[in-house]
């Protein structure tokens, strides 16, 4: 979430009357983000967020809207679409896309706050939506693929100042290495892509909302559950295993992970950490911009990550390894699929 346009009162007045939300009472942008406009609403009729859509192209940001909405039918906490009086589920507004969801009651965590039951709901709601998200068949691009990724940081490298070279040097090892190991048959589907803490709502320890289908796109759920694993399991210095452990408990009461995508996890750490570190290197200096319109995410904070899991440095990876390494059962892996097989026949 960020503001890069900007609306006076009397546009946003005018939108809330089109919408049907009563007098508009107060309007604030929200700094935090880096992609999209986003605006705070508090009407008559209750609180929403306005969403100006600032890089999605209008079919990209039609087929959102249509996971949204099945996300929504099965019973998944994502944000609620909101119509406006003429039934439009969005606006068009000098060449972009608008579009208002009903506010979510809830509040986000910082890490260090995080309990050991928020971080396993946390898991098994991410769980939830790969499950549900097995019966949507449109396709949905993923825009954060490793050929995209690597794209992205071959225009930022020649962008990047001198004293950068030690970076470099460790992010084109980093490209190189995840080319040639990085495993491309695992299972597939529906992935939210950016499951950060500034995504969840929770309410007590239950995840009451999941915020920001950005990056939602058809892509690998180890991958998924390993950003996930890197924004909530680590303490700002090391990984810690017992969130670890309540991430995967979760995730695991609803999805059993394969030995394939076991063996894996390793490799896909490294690559949501090198992704991270990228897009927002990208952010950076690509398209700057005064933070009171953005609140710039430091890349150091996954690049810090990224050298953890290459073992360059203390951070827990060890602990990690050793539990990614027995983490497999095969005996409960087999009931699982004996179960789904006997559901499709």
């Amino acid at each position: 979430m960020a503001v890069y346009t900007f609306l006076d009162k009397r546009h946003l007045s005018q939108l809330a009357d089109d919408y049907g939300l009563g007098k508009l009472q107060a309007a604030n942008g929200v700094a935090a983000g880096s992609v999209n406009t986003h605006y705070r609403l508090d009407a008559a009729k209750g609180r929403y967020f306005l969403k100006i859509d600032e890089v999605k192209s209008e079919i990209e940001v039609k087929r959102e809207i249509d996971l949204l909405l099945y996300l929504r039918k099965h019973g998944f906490p994502c944000p609620q679409l909101i119509v406006d009086r003429k039934g439009r589920q969005y606006r068009e507004l000098g060449g972009k896309c608008l579009s208002l969801y009903k506010f979510i009651d809830g509040h986000s965590r910082e890490a260090q706050d995080l309990t050991l039951g928020q971080i396993e709901n946390a898991g098994r709601v991410l769980a939830d939506l790969h499950v549900i998200g097995k019966g949507y068949k449109k396709g949905i691009d993923n825009r954060f693929s490793f050929e995209r990724v690597g794209d992205v940081y071959q225009e930022v490298r020649d962008r990047l100042p001198s004293y950068f070279k030690r970076i470099i040097r460790t992010l084109d090892e980093e490209v190189a290495y995840l080319e040639h190991y990085l495993e491309w048959k695992l299972p597939k589907g529906i992935i939210h892509g950016d499951l950060f803490l500034d995504n969840i709502m929770f309410r007590g320890e239950k995840v009451v909302g999941v915020l920001d289908f950005e990056a939602a796109s058809r892509g690998k759920y180890i991958f998924d559950l390993a950003t996930a694993v890197n924004a909530l399991c680590f303490d700002g210095e090391r990984y810690d295993l017992k969130r670890f452990e309540a991430l995967i408990g979760g995730y695991e009461s609803l999805r059993t992970l394969s030995l394939a995508e076991w063996d894996a996890f390793p490799n896909e750490l490294r690559f949501s950490a090198l992704r991270f570190t990228v897009t927002r290197l990208n952010d950076f200096f690509l398209h700057p911009v005064d933070e009171v319109q953005r609140v710039n995410k430091d890349f150091r904070e996954f690049y810090e990550r990224l050298r953890i899991l290459r073992r360059e440095t203390e951070g827990g990876m060890e602990g990690l390894l050793m539990a990614m390494a027995t983490g497999y059962d095969y005996r409960k892996y087999q009931k699982v699929r004996a179960i789904e097989k006997k559901g499709k026949s």
